[in-house]
């Protein structure tokens, strides 16, 4: 039986080191589990998450040209997400990208729009939505003033550090 790439089969814990765990798999062959394809989590000791003999489900990921076969313990397992409840994307086109099953690739509609659904924004990562900045204008044409000049101040003062920095000389006085 001829290993091939995608194929999940059994096989035991011979050995581990501090960068994965090699595995004995059917007809006298053997193959690495890298650390990171270990577990879904961080693994930061592999001892933890392994023994030399246990038996293991592994996924075959990938085989060189010299015949190493790497494997996977996380990719039999189903993906989960940080709250430990299982994900369930799917690949939607022919480039791989996700879909969160909307329709809308990965984008959501914000809420409160009603123009048909051409307003969306990017979703965050835990559901999190940046907030709007607030949009407190200075009450006098002389506090506006007052605001340019300072931010102004500010600028020029960067521009020259900056400058001087560049051209590696001091300023005269």
């Amino acid at each position: 039986m001829e290993l091939a790439v995608g194929e999940i089969i059994s096989g035991k814990v011979t050995g581990i080191t501090k960068f994965g765990a090699f595995v004995s798999l059917p007809e006298g062959k053997s193959g690495l589990v890298h650390i990171s394809e270990v577990d879904q989590s961080y693994v930061s000791d592999i001892r933890d998450h392994l023994t030399e003999g246990q038996e293991v489900k592994v996924k075959v990921i990938a085989i060189d040209d010299n015949g190493r076969v790497n494997l996977s313990i996380k990719r039999t397992q189903p993906r989960q997400n940080s709250n430990g409840e299982q994900r369930s994307f799917r690949r939607n086109n022919q480039n791989g990208t996700h879909s969160n099953g909307n329709g809308n690739g990965g984008y959501q509609r914000r809420a409160g729009s009603s123009n048909g659904g051409k307003k969306f924004q990017q979703r965050q990562p835990g559901g999190y939505a940046p907030r709007q900045a607030a949009k407190e204008a200075p009450a006098s044409f002389e506090d506006k003033l007052k605001l340019f000049m300072q931010d102004s101040e500010s600028r020029m003062a960067d521009l020259r550090r900056n400058t001087d920095k560049k051209n590696g000389s001091r300023r005269r006085k």
